[in-house]
């Protein structure tokens, strides 16, 4: 039987040194400031003829919210967690649970592989 390494969650310290960085996707920024994103359904070449075969879209678009435009134009591969979450502690002074909501929101965007840390 092989030894395999269990999967330990970052702690907060490392999570903060983390360096975001965005994966190469079409993405607009309208004129209110909101990011969106146009992204693959599938990246397979069975999922792609699938959705050829049914004439389906086979892009669809992210659409951010304030927060998440913030964070995706700060994603850049220069700047840590740590760096992004100051950026929204200014731009959105009076939010509440800063912090977890970066933390949940990079963690989401990194499981749909938009972004790579």
């Amino acid at each position: 039987m092989k030894n395999k390494q269990k999967y330990r969650k970052p702690t907060v310290d490392e999570f903060l040194a983390y360096v975001p960085r965005r994966r190469d996707f079409k993405w607009t920024t309208d004129k209110d400031g909101f990011v969106h994103i146009t992204v693959p359904k599938f990246d397979s070449k069975i999922g792609k003829k699938f959705c050829a075969l049914l004439r389906k879209e086979q892009m669809i678009t992210a659409d951010m919210d304030a927060l998440g435009s913030v964070v995706w134009h700060n994603c850049d591969g220069n700047r840590t967690v740590k760096d992004i979450l100051k950026i929204l502690e200014k731009e959105f002074p009076d939010q509440t649970d800063l912090e977890q909501r970066l933390f949940l929101f990079i963690q989401q965007m990194g499981m749909l592989y938009y972004l790579e840390y």
